[in-house]
């Protein structure tokens, strides 16, 4: 584990998307094709503005994402296969993207999207983490058990408020109930992941993230047993963690 400490938003994008380039890099170098899995929401913007500019063989990259509303059509602006599109997707010329489908046969969708997911592993896991400390949509206590790719959750409160703070939805009563999520444990299979974690909202989840052993309780402490894991906070939401954790895995860029 390591962590990087930036300025700002604009910085710790900059950063976080220079790492990942260079994994991207060498997973192309290496193999001939790399494969990325990548977040969404308000705390991503920075960082997938800035790797969509890297000069990258998209051609020889393939895309996936974490989650997905059940029952939430494509055109609405919290959709998440539209945030990608308009964000990333329609920016590069990826060799293929594969989104998260909350319409239609669940079931089915899910199936689908494993199969083309357990092909090869991640390379590298752009992997957020939520006001209520969660890592995709687990929210706590999450699922640590099953190995499934994608799963059906139920969304708490407090998830439920983060998006609407953000203003994907007006009210908490729009927000979906439910959503399709990748498991912890398929998060944990990618070879590298990168969190990048800006703002003040996310100091909390930060702090029991970094002082906390392992529990499904805080979500995001799963990720502190990946052995290449890099968290990159900025001034704001490092700022309720104790110096001495900081300093520990501290990573001068």
């Amino acid at each position: 584990m390591k962590i990087v400490v930036c300025k700002n938003p604009v910085e710790l994008g900059e950063k976080s998307a220079d790492a990942a380039a260079l994994v991207l890099e060498k997973a192309i170098s290496e193999q001939g094709s790399a494969r990325i899995l990548l977040s969404t929401g308000a705390s991503q913007f920075e960082t997938i503005k800035a790797l969509r500019k890297k000069d990258i063989d998209w051609s020889k990259v393939e895309m996936f994402h974490l989650d997905e509303y059940i029952n939430l059509p494509e055109t609405h602006p919290a959709s998440f296969r539209r945030y990608l599109k308009e964000r990333f997707v329609n920016h590069v010329n990826l060799k293929k993207a594969y989104f998260v489908n909350g319409e239609g046969n669940i079931k089915k969708n899910i199936q689908a999207l494993t199969d083309a997911l357990r092909k090869q592993p991640i390379d590298l896991g752009i992997i957020g983490i939520g006001e209520n400390a969660h890592i995709a949509f687990n929210d706590p206590p999450a699922d640590f058990d099953t190995k499934e790719a994608y799963i059906v959750v139920n969304l708490d409160d407090k998830c439920k408020r983060q998006q609407v703070r953000e203003g994907w939805f007006d009210s908490i009563e729009d927000v979906p109930s439910q959503a399709i999520t990748m498991t912890p444990h398929q998060i944990m299979q990618c070879k590298t992941i990168i969190s990048p974690v800006p703002f003040k909202v996310k100091a909390e989840a930060i702090k029991l993230t970094l002082e906390n052993e392992l529990t499904n309780e805080i979500p995001a402490t799963l990720l502190k047993q990946h052995n290449d894991w890099t968290l990159y906070l900025d001034e704001d939401s490092s700022s309720m963690v104790d110096n001495r954790t900081i300093e520990k895995y501290l990573c001068v860029m």
